[in-house]
């Protein structure tokens, strides 16, 4: 049964107006090229050509040619209740167009050559856009980004790669677009030549160039189609997509009015190799057995316990990780009988279990230490100015309170799937990628030179610190794919706006790193003041990496933003000068409504009297 598609995905808009120069020449040659319709005033003088705009037919497929590298793949015309789809028979529960849409995919070359098997080989950016019927556009180029190493089929004449960006353009009647960086498949073997040598193309590619193609393209095609160029741009992503929009702010400041960059993928080859640290802990302390599903899951709620109460109630999630010291190796409630607690269940932890579960709060380090929890937990670089991780103390661990085995690890448990605590793919992926060797990857690594084969397991902790470092200086040849640079300062100047939201229960891409970031524009950009009048970042306690529930506690009830908030928000502060301040979020759940407030950092969520669970009882101070 056919259902429709009501409401755009939350990560991935955008709006801009197309680059003068080439793009105006190119539109002004194209409608002399393509129509004779030169129309006779009066008196006999002949009046100036009348651009012909571009239909949603295969006629596109030869009238839109901004260069000699960019091809129209496929032009599909949708109809409201059309099912969403380019395959038949339609399958079951396909969403359908919610309004009159047109689909175009492109190819932008000139990819990267070599054998047709291999998945280095690419025949150029695949880029989606999605065109809403002429009297629908709001005048808006609203561009999703991705997640992961993206990939997928953008670029495929067969396959639609985003639902979510056709819902964009029929619901809210923006011009949308996604693109596959380049390569078509999900993992990071694309990155590696077949001869074993770094993919330099590829990785540009995907750091970079697709993503400002993606921008120029769709407003070129959008300027075609409509006769007039988008008003707005806007860039909206999160993880990947975050990064993504922050790469254009830094390197491209022209492409976007607005960036929505939430849990931003920044410091790519840092806080990757760090996702695999956990899995060393496992493998060097504990003789490659992780503490189970619930031995984790009383650990982490042992410091949630010890540290959400706020108003003399326990709130089921931690406000300031950065404040919370817990160690498990002085909690005689969570520690096993033989190690000296009381603890007589199943689950009990041993103190080598305990440490461990330190370490990876603490983050990694070159090797294996971890301090005294009440000493350092961790946190106290994430608010330096200064980009972490030359030391011994290499990058962030997990907050406290987050799952330490979350619903994005037991896919790729290291018992099989559904163990806890597996390797998230991409960071044994990028660690055989930095090491250039990819037997260090899992199975799912195809290169001609060796396959995958979970190596990573063998790493020590000084080799996994080696890969750190050889991520760091690689980044010329990774497309420098870090996206750390905190000079914004073109972008402010052009007016550009960014709003960026982060949990603080993030279990993928550690919520520090993002702090550090922010931090270091603000010693940049003149401060913190200074750095609001254009970028404007939430630390919200409680939520996860994308997910309204984050932490170990399954009964939480997080107070989250709606789906568009953070996009709203956006066009308003852009479009009417209305810059965002405090956010009042809620969350309901069995009957019960929850609120807190998000508040512009560096402010903080402040209790000042009343029900811990309401909003109102909060200050941003």
């Amino acid at each position: 049964m056919n259902r429709t598609l009501s409401a755009a995905a939350h990560g991935n808009d955008s709006r801009a107006s197309i680059p003068r120069g080439p793009w105006v020449r190119w539109l002004a040659a194209t409608a002399l090229a393509s129509t004779a319709a030169l129309v006779v005033g009066c008196g006999g003088s002949d009046a100036p050509a009348t651009p012909a705009l571009l239909s949603c037919d295969d006629g596109m497929k030869t009238a839109f040619k901004p260069d000699s590298q960019t091809q129209v793949v496929l032009v599909k015309a949708f109809k409201q209740g059309d099912p969403l789809t380019l395959t038949s028979p339609v399958p079951a529960g396909t969403p359908v167009a919610a309004a009159n849409v047109c689909l175009v995919k492109l190819n932008v070359g000139p990819g990267n050559a070599g054998p047709a098997d291999a998945p280095s080989t690419s025949a150029g950016i695949g880029i989606e856009v999605w065109l809403p019927a002429t009297d629908r556009w709001n005048n808006r180029f609203h561009a999703l980004g991705g997640a992961g190493w993206q990939g997928g089929p953008a670029g495929s004449a067969t396959a639609i790669a985003s639902l979510a960006a056709a819902s964009v353009a029929g619901v809210e009647g923006a011009v949308s677009s996604t693109t596959d960086t380049g390569h078509a498949g999900p993992g990071g073997a694309f990155a590696m030549n077949p001869d074993g040598t770094i993919n330099q193309v590829l990785w540009t590619d995907f750091a970079s160039r697709a993503i400002h193609e993606q921008a120029v393209k769709t407003k070129a095609l959008a300027t075609a189609f409509y006769g007039k160029a988008p008003r707005y741009s806007y860039w909206d992503g999160g993880s990947t997509g975050g990064r993504q929009g922050l790469k254009l702010a830094q390197n491209h400041p022209d492409d976007f009015d607005g960036m929505v960059a939430l849990y931003p993928a920044i410091n790519w080859t840092r806080f990757i190799t760090a996702e695999l640290y956990p899995q060393i802990v496992y493998q060097r302390d504990l003789a490659g057995t992780p503490p189970t599903t619930a031995q984790l899951d009383l650990v982490s709620n042992a410091a949630i316990a010890a540290c959400d109460v706020v108003g003399g109630q326990h709130l089921g999630y931690i406000l300031d990780p950065a404040s919370c010291t817990y160690d498990p190796t002085k909690d005689a409630n969570v520690l096993c009988v033989a190690s000296g607690g009381t603890n007589a269940t199943a689950d009990c932890v041993s103190t080598a279990q305990a440490v461990a579960i330190n370490k990876i709060w603490y983050g990694m380090t070159a090797d294996g230490s971890v301090p005294d929890p009440a000493l350092d937990n961790g946190w106290s670089k994430a608010f330096s100015s200064t980009l972490m991780g030359d030391g011994t103390h290499r990058w962030f661990g997990m907050a406290r309170g987050t799952s330490l085995w979350g619903s994005f690890f037991s896919l790729f448990g290291l018992n099989g799937p559904g163990s806890p605590n597996g390797a998230f793919p991409i960071a044994p992926d990028l660690v055989a990628l930095e090491l250039q060797n990819p037997t260090i990857a899992d199975p799912s690594f195809i290169n001609l030179t060796g396959n995958g084969q979970s190596l990573w397991k063998s790493l020590s902790y000084a080799q996994l610190s080696n890969a750190y470092d050889r991520g760091v200086a690689l980044q010329s040849q990774f497309g420098n794919i870090n996206t750390n640079s905190a000079d914004l300062s073109t972008y402010k100047n052009r007016g550009g706006k960014i709003l960026t939201w982060h949990g603080l229960a993030d279990e993928l891409i550690f919520p520090q790193g993002t702090v550090n970031y922010y931090h270091r524009v603000a010693s940049q950009a003149g401060g913190m003041t200074a750095t609001q009048d254009f970028f404007r970042l939430y630390m919200v306690p409680g939520l996860g990496h994308g997910t309204p529930n984050g932490t170990s506690n399954a009964a939480a009830i997080v107070p989250n933003f709606t789906p568009t908030q953070m996009y709203d928000l956006l066009t308003a502060w852009v479009e009417q000068g209305q810059a965002p301040d405090r956010i009042d979020l809620q969350a309901s759940a069995g009957g019960e409504t929850r609120s807190m407030p998000a508040c512009v950092y560096p402010k903080a969520i402040t209790y000042v009297s009343g029900d811990p669970k309401r909003t109102e009882s909060y200050d941003c101070l």
